[in-house]
């Protein structure tokens, strides 16, 4: 696949991502990707597989009460990654989100294998999640 189709691919998963569509956006991992999460927060970590990658995704509403979404700003593919830029929202008890976040992406086959998050304030998400 070229990064056109890498592109589609990446707006396909934010579509589903942001209907609550898990079941197609499973179909987009492969059984073992990998997803970074920085910082030291409730959910940093790395997530290995698309179980877990999945149920990272479930704990973001969870913690949201149903509120996170992200509306994808733009995306752009290379040879070897493509990227997303988007603005993350979401509501925990007090706090609110509004953040801009970078995620690489690693795709072979026309799957994700990695996926890779940067925050404007890795700080700030930190105390978002916790």
């Amino acid at each position: 696949m070229g990064a056109a189709e890498n592109v589609e691919l990446v707006r396909r998963g934010y579509t589903a991502f942001n209907a609550g569509d898990m079941a197609n956006l499973s179909k987009l991992f492969t059984e073992d990707a990998v997803w970074y999460v920085p910082g030291s927060g409730a959910l940093s970590g790395v997530k290995q597989g698309r179980d877990e990658i999945l149920a990272y995704f479930g704990e973001l509403a969870a913690r949201t009460q149903g509120s996170f979404q992200t509306k994808l700003e733009d995306v752009a593919g290379g040879e070897n990654y493509t990227v997303a830029i988007q603005q993350s929202h979401g509501k925990n008890n007090t706090k609110t989100l509004d953040m801009t976040t970078v995620i690489t992406f690693v795709v072979r086959d026309g799957k994700v294998t990695e996926g890779r998050e940067f925050f404007e304030d890795t700080a700030r998400a930190d105390d978002f999640w916790t």
